[in-house]
């Protein structure tokens, strides 16, 4: 899986939490269209990063 293509952010596609981080949406992950099992707390893909594997 190729990892260095960017996709463009557009408005919906993150946030600025409390603590002034940027929060990506569901919306942006599926619009990248894979996991960067980062633990990401929208992440679409069911992916648990305490266990490294991907929930059914």
């Amino acid at each position: 899986m190729e990892f260095n293509n960017i996709t463009p952010l557009e408005e919906g596609d993150y946030y600025i939490n409390e603590q002034g981080f940027r929060v990506f949406t569901e919306k942006y992950h599926l619009k990248r269209g894979y996991c960067c099992k980062n633990g990401c707390k929208h992440c679409p893909f069911g992916y648990d990063k305490k266990t490294n594997s991907f929930k059914k």
